[in-house]
């Protein structure tokens, strides 16, 4: 992620920019205190059947187990890693647990964007002085391999954001977890998934500015890019969207319905989540052919892409040196900037309501979101919602 930190922004037809690379745009909140992504986790109703997906279907290795027999007797928790990115899944086990209560109200889904800190303190108190609500207080859990210092603070929903400093401990991930008796590496195909590229959340109509202020004031981030109701508009529905940055590696589009013929995707996700939360992980790759070609490979869905697709994207992008061939076969998306190109595809919703699903993308020297691939990409959405019934 580090090409996003160049003096460049992206200024495809109708794109809104705002800010530069100039530090001073960003506040002296948590934001400057970040080192990057922790980890990211999930929580779900079965964590063995989800650590399980990730590794079989997604090349992911898991790494380290907390449970009953590592001393943690109210739920189980893997820790999946594959190149940069870290995730863990996590599942009460008790109907009292609020991970139980968190998912027989919104389904299996994203709970701790958690991000690493060298004070957890100063990251913490300067959120909360800055208006942020606290979760958890800063506290430190305790091993043999030494400390691990966190604080939680909300965000849009029941979506958390964690300050996490490992910079005391060296032990698997943290306190309560263990790395043995862990299953091996399934067979199949490398992936090649490298690290976190964004991650986008979806929020209620008029209620974008709202979070996106939030990140600028009480966290210090800064807008990156918004996109307005023109640009991203089908025959159906439309959505609005802002980008909001770190200036660094965390990068986070919030999205909001806006008015359209029928129910937006986003609004379909709020419905069904029964709120505010995260819609999409983003992890990046550098060879995105070989990635989709692995993963469709151990059995990964992807959204559909119509063959009309290719024949318009190669009028408009053909002087691009591409694998054009093999990229309509995998189903790959194609779109231009000032800076390079990108290319990337999306999987079919992965969990058993329409509120989760995974981006693959290859940036080469690209600082976009693939705006030229916004209709194609919500087509391909709203064909989903209409078997479903709620478009």
């Amino acid at each position: 992620m580090t090409d996003r930190m160049t003096d460049s922004r992206p200024t495809g037809s109708g794109l809104s920019v705002h800010g530069s690379t100039d530090q001073n745009q960003f506040g002296e909140g948590a934001a400057e205190r970040l080192r990057g992504w922790d980890h990211i986790e999930l929580w779900v109703g079965n964590a063995r059947t989800t650590a399980q997906f990730f590794t079989s279907a997604l090349g992911f290795r898991i790494t380290a187990y907390a449970g009953p027999e590592t001393g943690v007797p109210d739920q189980a928790s893997y820790v999946l890693e594959q190149g940069s990115i870290r995730l863990v899944v996590t599942a009460g086990l008790s109907a009292a647990s609020p991970i139980t209560a968190h998912v027989q109200h919104h389904g299996d889904g994203v709970r701790d964007l958690a991000w690493a800190v060298d004070d957890v303190d100063g990251a913490f108190l300067s959120a909360i002085e800055r208006g942020a609500r606290a979760v958890c207080p800063p506290h430190e859990r305790h091993d043999d391999g030494g400390v691990v210092r966190a604080a939680t603070v909300a965000t849009y929903g029941e979506t958390v954001h964690s300050f996490v400093d490992r910079s005391r401990h060296e032990g698997v991930f943290g306190p309560g977890f263990r790395a043995e008796g862990i299953p091996g590496e399934p067979p199949g195909p490398p992936v090649g998934l490298q690290r976190i590229d964004h991650v986008v959340g979806n929020v209620e109509l008029g209620r974008l500015d709202q979070w996106v202020q939030f990140y600028e004031s009480v966290l210090g981030f800064a807008e990156l890019l918004h996109y307005d109701d023109e640009q991203i508009r089908t025959e159906y529905s439309a959505l609005m969207s802002t980008v909001v940055w770190n200036g660094e590696s965390i990068v986070l589009p919030l999205n909001e319905p806006a008015q359209g013929r029928r129910r937006s995707q986003i609004q379909e996700y709020l419905d069904t989540y029964e709120g505010p939360g995260v819609q999409h992980l983003a992890f990046a790759t550098d060879d995105i052919v070989s990635t989709v070609r692995a993963l469709r490979a151990r059995g990964v869905r992807f959204l559909d892409t119509p063959p009309t697709y290719y024949q318009d994207v190669r009028d408009r992008l053909g002087h691009l040196e591409l694998p054009w061939e093999e990229l309509g076969q995998l189903g790959i998306l194609v779109d231009e900037d000032r800076d390079g190109h990108l290319l990337q595809i999306f999987t079919e919703n992965i969990t058993d309501r329409p509120t989760l699903f995974l981006e693959l993308i290859q940036r080469v020297g690209s600082n976009g979101f693939g705006e030229g691939n916004f209709k194609a990409l919500f087509e391909a959405i709203e064909r989903q919602q209409d078997r479903r019934g709620n478009l």
